[in-house]
């Protein structure tokens, strides 16, 4: 299941040729000046006419000057991150330029100790009382990872990754894209709460399971999700599914 990718030299660029036809732009550009750059795309442009279906380039934030070369041949924004930009130009006209990414993804995590104590904090910026500990998913970040990292920073608490229990899906969310909100559950290694994220968090705890479920403040979807993890075994990670060259989680049922 690797994809093979292939490496050739056109116009005085490095391009890797990708399965559906495009290429992507691998030199490093950064030490050419604006006119050897724009001479360099209008020849790459005329030797990809009627060979190949799109154009991708990766823009470092210190080179942004050359964005008006590229966007004067009708090069498209798609995405970017805090160091570059990346863009895409259609060579065939009715080639499939795969969407953006339109979501933000996110975990909370059902950690509940051998006391029957249920892991829960508070945040600074909300209102809404304790909830279960949890944040984004950073770039790259496998999900079991992130269950792991995040109760560690909002509670000091060391667990170990259980299983997937729910998912929800918020639209719209931040910078107006859907949310993804996988739920999990984790067995606790410690239990001496010591909040690392400071900034973010006013408080942690362990709290009673049944005072917290019985609790009217709790929201009704939160203690639906405890209560999937009391009754759930969810998905549990099987990677031995799979021999790829590259980091992914597959979840299934357990069995």
């Amino acid at each position: 299941m690797q994809i093979n990718l292939k490496e050739e030299f056109i116009s005085n660029f490095k391009v890797i040729i990708d399965v559906y036809n495009g290429i992507t732009i691998k030199s490093d550009f950064s030490q050419k000046n604006k006119a050897i750059f724009e001479n360099d795309i209008n020849e790459l442009i005329n030797y990809c006419e009627n060979k190949f279906n799109l154009i991708w380039i990766y823009v470092d934030i210190a080179k942004t000057d050359l964005l008006e070369v590229l966007t004067t041949k009708d090069f498209k924004f798609h995405t970017c991150n805090e160091s570059r930009i990346l863009l895409v130009k259609k060579i065939l006209q009715t080639a499939i330029v795969p969407t953006a990414a339109n979501n933000t993804l996110g975990v909370g995590v059902v950690v509940i100790n051998n006391k029957n104590e249920l892991l829960v904090i508070k945040e600074k910026i909300s209102d809404m009382g304790y909830k279960l500990p949890g944040g984004h998913v950073d770039d790259g970040e496998m999900i079991s990872r992130a269950c792991v990292r995040e109760v560690f920073e909002e509670t000091g608490i060391s667990v170990e990754f259980e299983s997937v229990i729910s998912l929800g899906h918020f639209y719209p969310h931040q910078f107006d894209k859907s949310n993804l909100y996988i739920l999990c559950k984790a067995k606790p290694v410690t239990n001496e709460i010591n909040i690392i994220d400071c900034d973010e968090i006013e408080d942690a705890k362990w709290i009673d399971l049944n005072e917290y479920l019985s609790n009217q403040n709790v929201l009704p979807y939160i203690k639906e999700i405890v209560n999937a993890a009391l009754n759930s075994e969810g998905l549990e990670i099987r990677n031995e599914i799979l021999d790829i060259k590259r980091e992914f989680e597959l979840l299934f049922p357990r069995i």
